[in-house]
């Protein structure tokens, strides 16, 4: 939830943990060798989705770089 706008945002199971990892402080590299130990996924999806991910993150200020 963005406590400055009130909007509620959901993750799916991926996402959360992409979210998790980045709380961890993880770095990209060190996310995406996690994500492909833990989920079972072709190496050019996972890094499809996953800058998809960061970058409405971004767009929505909830992460920076």
């Amino acid at each position: 939830m963005d406590l400055k706008t009130n909007q509620i945002f959901e993750l799916n199971r991926t996402g959360l943990r992409i979210w998790e990892l980045l709380e961890e402080g993880l770095d990209r590299d060190g996310i995406r060798q996690r994500l492909q130990q833990e989920f079972v996924v072709e190496p050019q999806l996972l890094d499809l989705e996953f800058e998809e991910l960061l970058k409405a993150l971004r767009d929505q200020q909830l992460i920076t770089e």
